[in-house]
């Protein structure tokens, strides 16, 4: 387990930077890990405060987060990484998407409803 260490024991504050313990742990993997619904359970009770809520690095400290190898951390993070700027991605090109269907429609559209006109046979 990587913790936030004695320094920052007993610490109330409403932003935790988590520290990476010598290099043994990758506060990304941190990150990704406390985003998750057992990370996010975990770290529950470290939560304190009514409107504002703050968090007890004291408390932090005593999780248990599953630590694998710093290979297999990097490995994680950056797949969720990978996911991640996909979301974004797919978020930021929707708006162009949308438009070029507006106007793939409206081309299809005028094609199907305009006439040829048609020459009366007399």
């Amino acid at each position: 387990m990587c913790g936030c260490g004695k320094k920052y024991e007993g610490s109330n504050c409403h932003a935790l930077i988590i520290m990476s313990n010598g290099g043994k742990c990758l506060s990304k993997y941190y990150v990704y890990y406390f985003h998750t619904i057992k990370g996010f359970k975990s770290l529950t009770p470290a939560i304190t405060g009514g409107t504002i809520k703050h968090v007890l690095a004291g408390k932090v400290g005593k999780i248990k987060v599953p630590v694998p190898s710093l290979e297999q951390q990097q490995r994680i993070v950056d797949i969720l990484d990978r996911f991640d700027a996909l979301c974004n991605d797919i978020s930021d090109g929707l708006p162009a998407e949308i438009e070029a269907r507006q106007k793939q429609y409206e081309y299809y559209r005028d094609k199907l409803l305009t006439f040829k006109e048609l020459k009366k046979e007399a």
